[in-house]
């Protein structure tokens, strides 16, 4: 049983994840406001698009050490996208970045069975992000989203 696990962030555990953070060189690969989480949030409640927007903290023996949003279209099979997904700084460095990966991506396949691809955006200057979701299994798609590079992978 994986000691990683994925939680609706909901009444019970937003303020724990407003207490997350990525380094300050980091913030600008994960979202233009600090904490990341607020924005986040807000576009949960907004729905940019007219897509679903849940998001969801990543815990790790009990613990919040990260999170995620995930938007999409009910009922499509390739309208999936990963954003704002992130390690709390505190927890970066000690393996939980794969692991968790794959992880999300088990919990959207069980939570979403029409979802056959996961769509994700890295920032231009995020070398280590792009080389991570390539190692990981993703595709470098040649298109922009939002001014970032495109990546997918089927699931």
């Amino acid at each position: 049983m994986s000691d990683i696990s994925i939680k609706l962030i909901s009444a019970d555990n937003w303020r724990e994840a407003l207490e997350l953070s990525v380094h300050d060189e980091q913030l600008k690969f994960v979202a233009s406001i600090h904490p990341p989480v607020a924005i986040a949030l807000a576009k949960a409640y907004i729905r940019p698009g007219g897509k679903m927007v849940e998001p969801y903290g990543i815990y790790h023996q009990n613990k919040m050490v990260g999170f995620f949003n995930l938007h999409y279209t009910p009922g499509s099979r390739d309208d999936y996208w990963l954003f704002h997904f992130f390690i709390d700084k505190r927890f970066q460095r000690i393996g939980l970045g794969s692991k968790t990966l794959s992880e999300v991506i088990r919990h959207i396949k069980t939570t979403n069975p029409s979802c056959n691809r996961l769509n994700l955006t890295v920032h231009p200057e995020n070398e280590a992000g792009r080389l991570f979701y390539l190692k990981f299994g993703f595709s470098e798609e040649n298109s922009m989203t939002f001014d970032e590079p495109t990546f997918s992978i089927l699931i």
